[in-house]
This record gives structure tokens, C-alpha cells and sequence, in this order.
């Protein structure tokens, strides 16, 4: 059973509504010394920055001396965008804390609750389901902490018999009006969204996260795959205040990666895998640039290069009650796939909601590790 102080954390965490990327999300309760909640918090966004044990310490104040202190992952022991958590919480005269999980951050992994014994708080890492749930919030983050590489969520909309798209290439729209505006809420949390240059060509996307069809104040670097130089130099996704990052080979044509830089753009080359770009060696240079979640949208191409090189970690499908047919109808991942249905990828973990007349299927690719 979840402590209710805990359990109260990892509420403040999930439902946040902000993004705090590349930071992870966490969630701090202060219990006085009396037992009676004293103050609680969430990890702040840019330009504060301010971590969740900061926050519910100072509306704590005084409350905060001799009480304990719970808190979704573990605290930070160096000053980073704001100061150790750990001297905030010593200096608060805080006796105990508990946190969920232990941080997967090099920087921290251990320090903090060695930082918080020498100065005799006593920390409690916890077990059980609160560990699994802290890990759940922040799963992105400790892929990139542990990988340097980004959480990878392949999302797309797709008919009952899997085509994203009619005969003529008309995609507008598969899914409705609700699916399209929990995708746009979506956008506003993850770091970047990637769309290959097919989808560029025919859907001519803005990529932007516009929820109440006002664009978000935080948007996500667009990141196009443009393996041999096909992106109209007046793509949408080239306009407006948000990145755009274009991956090409190094055989695209140096006239058109000018006309891409000129129009705002980077461009970025990389090596190519087959005939194709290396999405791992993209998947390397995101995460060094703090890309700590990407959203991978399609269309089927990208998506089945991603399925290929195993480094999808999380599939969110949005199932419209449409039957497309069409042999030649674009299907939702292509790629080489699987030769038997043995070997085709299974999803652990589902969950299945409602989105208006659509479905939202939610999983997770089976690995070695799960089996």
C-alpha cells in the first residue's frame, strides 16, 4: 500500500501540466512534525527551473523543520540550472525523506541520499509499486540517462485495416476531431516530433502543437528525414518561431541543403544505413543535443525503419472505424517487417481509451527483457 503522502506525489507528478524536459517530472509533499501536510510541490519549467522539494519546502516554511519530506525521485546532490535539493532540505531541517526512485542522472545515482545520511536526515529509498509507478512518470527521462539516447514513441493514426492514407494519398482526415486534439495536447510535452520527407510532400504538415488550435507556448523541435533532398525549400514545417532540424545523406544536393538553411532550417548529415538514413546515428545526435523524447509520426517509411532497428520504446495507435481497402493504400509501418507472424512485434502493458469514435491503443514493445 502506497503511503498516502506518497501516493499524493506521483499525483502532482503525472498530472502536471507543464514540461520540465530535459529535467524529469517530480512530485514533493512536506509532512510536519504533527502529521498534517505542510506543503507540496511539482518541478517548475523554464526559466525557473525550480525543483519540486524546493517548492514544497518553502510553502512548508517552519512546518518543514523535524517533519518528513516525500518526494517521487531521489534528490539532487549538485547545482545544476538551481542548487543541490539536498542543501535545501538540510538547511530546512527536514528529519526524513522518503523518495520512490533512485536517479538514474551520473551526476546524482546515489549522492543525494548519501549527502542526506552524512548530515543525519535519515533517506528511505522505497520499493514496490511507487518505484515502478516514479520510474513510469520519468520513463523517458531514464532512457536518455541511462542511454543518451531519446524515449521513442511511435504514434499514428490508421484505419480499421491499418492504411494511413486512401489510394490517392488523401490522409485528411483518418482519425477525428478529438484524436487530433489529444495529439496536439501530446506535442506540447514531448522535445521533438520527426516526420519523414514523404509526409512533407504529400501532407505538407505545420508539426507545431496547437491544442485549442492556439499554438503552445512550448513547441518541439521538427525534425525532418530527408535522406536524398526532397523538402520544398516553403514547407510549412520550415515556417514560423519553431526548429526545424533536416536530416539528409551525404548525397543530397548542396543547392538544396542552401535553400533549407536559408529558409531558418539546420541541416544536419548523416551517414545511411542501406538506402536509408541511419536513424540510429539521428537517435545519437538528438539525445546529445537534450532530446530526451521524440515523437515519431510517420509516415510509414520512418516508422518502419524505427519498428526495423528496434529502437521503438512506446507505440500509441489511434484506431478510426474506417475501412480504407486499397491494395496500394499506404499502410501505417512499412519497412521489412516481419517473414512470420512468430516474429511480429507484440505490445505488453496495453491500454485501450476512448477518443470520440476512435481508439487509443497505448503499449509497449515486447524486449528480450520482458519475456
Amino acid at each position: 500500500m502506497i503511503p498516502e503522502p506518497m501516493q499524493r506525489a506521483l499525483g502532482l507528478a503525472r498530472n502536471a501540466s507543464h514540461c520540465v524536459s530535459p529535467n524529469p517530472m517530480v512530485g514533493a509533499v512536506v509532512v510536519a512534525a504533527d502529521g498534517s501536510v505542510a506543503g507540496e510541490g511539482v518541478s517548475q519549467p523554464a526559466p525557473e527551473w525550480t525543483h519540486a522539494e524546493v517548492v514544497a519546502l518553502r510553502q512548508a516554511g517552519e512546518k518543514a523543520r523535524g517533519g518528513t519530506i516525500y518526494v517521487t525521485l531521489e534528490p539532487c546532490a549538485h547545482a545544476g540550472k538551481t542548487p543541490p535539493c539536498s542543501d535545501a532540505i538540510i538547511g530546512a531541517g527536514v528529519a526524513e525523506v522518503h523518495y520512490a526512485v533512485r536517479d538514474a542522472d551520473a551526476q546524482v545515482d546515489g549522492r543525494g541520499h548519501e549527502a542526506l545520511e552524512k548530515a543525519g536526515i535519515r533517506a528511505v529509498a522505497v520499493e514496490g509499486e511507487e518505484k515502478e509507478e516514479a520510474r513510469r512518470i520519468n520513463e523517458a527521462f531514464f532512457k536518455h540517462r541511462m542511454t543518451g539516447l531519446p524515449f521513442v514513441v511511435a504514434k499514428f493514426a490508421t484505419s480499421l485495416d491499418g492504411k494511413i492514407a486512401a489510394a490517392s494519398g488523401d490522409s485528411r482526415w483518418v482519425s477525428g476531431a478529438e484524436a487530433r486534439e489529444w495529439a496536439h495536447g501530446l506535442r506540447t510535452r514531448i522535445d521533438a516530433i520527426l516526420v519523414g520527407s514523404s509526409t512533407v510532400l504529400v501532407d505538407d504538415p505545420l508539426l507545431t502543437a496547437r491544442p485549442g488550435g492556439e499554438e503552445a507556448e512550448r513547441q518541439p523541435l521538427r525534425v525532418i528525414a530527408d535522406t536524398r533532398g526532397r523538402t520544398p525549400p516553403m514547407a510549412q514545417a520550415l515556417t514560423g518561431d519553431a526548429g526545424t532540424l533536416v536530416a539528409t545523406g551525404p548525397d543530397s544536393p548542396p543547392a538544396w541543403r542552401a535553400s533549407i538553411e536559408g529558409s531558418g532550417a539546420e541541416v544536419l548529415t548523416l551517414p545511411l544505413a542501406g538506402d536509408h538514413l541511419d536513424v540510429r546515428a539521428l537517435l545519437e545526435e538528438l539525445g546529445k543535443r537534450d532530446i530526451v523524447t521524440l515523437l515519431v509520426e510517420g509516415g510509414g517509411l520512418i516508422l518502419g525503419a524505427f519498428f526495423d532497428a528496434g529502437l521503438v520504446d512506446k507505440v500509441q495507435a489511434i484506431i478510426a472505424p474506417l475501412i480504407v481497402g486499397a491494395a496500394d493504400a499506404p499502410p501505417a509501418v512499412a519497412g521489412e517487417g516481419a517473414y512470420r507472424m512468430a516474429d511480429a512485434l507484440r505490445l505488453r502493458e496495453l491500454t485501450v481509451e476512448r477518443l470520440g469514435e476512435d481508439l487509443l491503443v497505448t503499449g509497449y514493445p515486447q524486449s528480450e527483457e520482458t519475456e
